[in-house]
């Protein structure tokens, strides 16, 4: 009896290791196509002020994207391509191409490059909204060189906040333990569906299972507005913040069009969100008279309405429901 329960087990594991291998192979059969490859050229120039001028140095560098149009649009991260002097693309079936950059935004590491071949496959992008923690993941990139390597993982955890290169924060960030190395950056990360759900961003040197993703639901809109105007004028109150739920009691008794909203971590001094009167652990619910129910409707009101512009900013301090005024003020482009 108890060899019977044995084989029984043997017989369940090796089925739940097939689905789970075949949530994998599934995926990355339909992203895999989209994936490429970046080695960038940039000119390195020694700074006024630093010493003895030195002449400019051809420097090399490499790194992930995913092409998410059939035209060639491409995303990746911004520090892979800022400032390069030329973009050449590896595609997945080994064809080689010239890229031509259509903007970056190093306030989210993100950028979008064009690449002009024909017969591209996209990749399908996600909702990032629908993540859960503990939900299957996989990273697909070039890590040091490797081309098209698969890693799997988990949503380790939804809502942080990172520091940009250019010393700011980016929000919205997912946090995976599927492995991450130099290369992957700018490559997807992909749910067992195959749509994309994050752009791949950051590990932490020398840490073991952490590496870190931007949401897609914000790449979709910084993209948009890069192919558009090639870059992001945005306004900037000075709050770093995280989604969170609110209450439903609060929701209904202040007539909330949404039940979530952006808790503010840390206040800049001398800020507009200072200057407001906003404080650490206020929840924004509502800016220009539009509902704040997360991170990115945030980024898009502060994209979308005018810089200089009284605002009103409707926030919950504890039970009660406050209106501040707060006036944006134009974020400097980051070098």
């Amino acid at each position: 009896m108890a060899e019977l329960i044995s084989i029984r087990d043997d017989s369940e594991n090796d089925q739940l290791l097939d689905a789970y291998s075949q949530a994998v192979t599934g995926a990355v059969d339909k992203v895999a196509p989209a994936v490429v490859k970046l080695d960038v050229r940039q000119r390195l120039v020694t700074p006024p002020g630093s010493g003895a001028r030195r002449p400019p140095v051809e420097v090399g560098g490499s790194g992930s994207g995913f092409i998410f149009t059939p035209d060639g649009l491409t995303l990746t991260n911004s520090h892979v391509v800022h400032g390069a002097t030329a973009i050449n693309v590896t595609l997945a079936d080994g064809r080689r191409a010239v890229a031509d950059l259509v903007g970056d935004d190093p306030e989210t590491d993100l950028a979008v490059v064009r690449i002009a071949t024909p017969e591209l496959t996209p990749a399908t992008l996600g909702d990032s909204q629908a993540l859960r923690a503990g939900q299957i993941v996989i990273a697909i990139g070039n890590p040091l060189g490797f081309q098209a390597t698969v890693t799997a993982g988990v949503v380790s955890a939804l809502g942080r906040s990172l520091r940009a290169r250019s010393g700011r924060l980016i929000d919205d960030i997912i946090q995976t333990d599927a492995a991450l190395n130099p290369g992957n950056s700018g490559g997807p990360l992909v749910n067992t569906r195959g749509e994309v759900v994050g752009v791949n961003t950051a590990v932490i040197q020398g840490a073991q299972g952490l590496a870190f993703a931007v949401a897609i639901n914000t790449a979709k809109f910084v993209a948009g507005r890069l192919i558009r105007d090639g870059r992001i004028r945005r306004g900037w109150i000075g709050v770093a913040g995280q989604n969170v739920s609110v209450h439903r009691r609060l929701a209904r008794a202040y007539g909330l069009a949404q039940d979530s909203g952006v808790l503010v971590v840390s206040v800049e001094a001398n800020s507009p969100a200072q200057r407001a009167g906003l404080r650490e652990r206020d929840i924004i619910v509502g800016l220009a008279r539009n509902g704040v129910g997360g991170i990115d409707d945030l980024h898009r009101r502060l994209v979308d309405e005018g810089i200089g512009v009284p605002l009103p900013l409707v926030v919950l301090r504890g039970t009660e429901r406050l209106e501040l005024t707060v006036v944006p003020i134009d974020q400097p482009i980051a070098a």
